[in-house]
């Protein structure tokens, strides 16, 4: 089956200076570690969809036989141990999975290994699985990186089914020897690039294969990039530092508004057909929507530092989306009244890509001295808009309701 869904992807990272691995896994070894009681139901209690638990592991064996245990009785039945049996060599979709918790992990043998083991006695065997690269015959490399072998318990390993971690080598090697269960994890930098040079090769790819794009290291203060970016090439699941807000978060929780918030968003049918050469730097055919917004008014809109009601506010519309489709205008600046601040201008967008496309609104207290300050804001999909007179709430920066500030608008669009 292609990968037909794009997936919200909490990654929580924690930067610092360097851990000494190998003292930390001798004192791991010492302890009895335990996984807090949760209880399953309140993991499904906004979305019935499965739940993708990704383990940063540097464990001993041993440990990893602790965790694989703790996993288990944590979570029970809910936790996927096994194959579907009508989904041996696809990947299922999200709603064949639901009220499934899936672990990622790195995993050693096939899918038929792991259901032959099942209900054996699999403490104290273990593998080794090795990573890094090997020396070429006949190539002599300016500097031959050492070959590090992981061990891996096969308790931990037979509890990754769906979403075995795999090493990204190259899209040729992907196309000629990645199984279908592996799931590959680029850095933004290299994504980048790759999204430039190979664009076509990197949206085959995540037709698929599970396709994740995680922080660079260098983000030591655990800043964000633009998840726009990697949606627009069919990436599923892209990484942010969730404790950083900003621009990317409200990128990340507008776009998730879609489908009931439950997580998982059907990709567009031209990220999704394997015969579609779509290339969001270079948009040759499609079907434009001309975007009419009529801002009207501001209801009872946030203060700014001063704490005045006195505030000259203005709104910023953004549009997100394929580089030829992101643009932004604004409205003039009404003086000396935020509390119910009276526009009444109209705004016009040709959005080549709608399928990709979000709208965010932005309501800034205008500073002569200091620069504007963000007072809210509200991020949604254009094709979740409904058309006519709409109530647009406001968030924080930090993603906190504002209630009851909000906007008042006319939207109509035609394509």
């Amino acid at each position: 089956m292609e990968m037909r869904w794009f997936l919200s992807k909490i990654q929580d990272d924690f930067r610092g200076g360097k851990i000494n691995l190998e003292k930390t896994q001798r004192l791991l070894e010492k302890l009895d570690i335990r996984c807090s009681y949760i209880h399953v139901k309140q993991i499904f209690k906004t979305s019935d969809y499965p739940v993708v638990l990704s383990l940063e592991n540097h464990c001993s064996t041993a440990q990893q036989e602790v965790m694989a245990d703790n996993l288990q009785a944590t979570f029970g039945e809910s936790l996927l141990s096994d194959m579907l049996d009508d989904f041996p060599d696809t990947l299922p979709s999200p709603e064949a999975l639901k009220f499934k918790i899936l672990v990622k992990n790195k995993k050693i043998g096939t899918l038929k290994e792991t259901h032959e083991r099942k209900g054996s006695d699999k403490r104290g065997d273990n593998q080794d699985k090795e990573t890094g690269v090997k020396k070429l015959p006949g190539v002599m490399l300016f500097k031959k990186k050492k070959t590090r072998k992981l061990k891996i318990a096969l308790a931990l390993s037979d509890l990754v089914i769906y979403t075995k971690a795999e090493k990204f080598k190259s899209f040729q090697h992907s196309r000629l020897y990645q199984q279908f269960n592996e799931n590959n994890s680029i850095g933004e930098t290299q994504a980048r690039k790759l999204s430039k040079l190979r664009v076509h090769e990197f949206i085959f790819h995540t037709r698929k294969f599970i396709t994740r794009i995680y922080p660079k290291a260098t983000r030591a203060d655990s800043s964000n990039f633009n998840p726009q970016e990697f949606w627009n090439i069919g990436c599923q699941m892209v990484a942010l530092n969730f404790q950083t807000p900003g621009l990317p978060m409200d990128l990340q929780n507008g776009k998730f508004l879609d489908n009931g918030g439950s997580g998982y968003i059907l990709k567009p049918h031209f990220l999704r057909e394997s015969k579609s050469y779509f290339n969001p730097s270079n948009i040759k055919e499609g079907m434009p929507i001309t975007l009419t917004i009529r801002l009207i008014s501001g209801i009872q809109l946030p203060l700014t530092h001063s704490s005045s009601n006195k505030g000259d506010s203005l709104v910023i519309i953004e549009v997100f989306g394929v580089p030829n489709d992101q643009m932004k205008q604004q409205t003039r600046v009404i003086k000396k009244n935020a509390f119910s601040p009276r526009w009444n201008e109209t705004f016009t967008f040709i959005i080549h890509v709608p399928e990709l496309a979000l709208i965010r609104f932005v309501v800034e207290g205008q500073g002569l001295i200091a620069g504007n300050e963000f007072l809210g804001q509200y991020t949604l999909p254009l094709l979740c808009m409904n058309k006519g007179y709409r109530r647009i709430p406001l968030f924080s920066r930090m993603g906190e309701s504002l209630e009851p500030a909000s906007l008042f608008v006319y939207v109509w669009y035609v394509r």
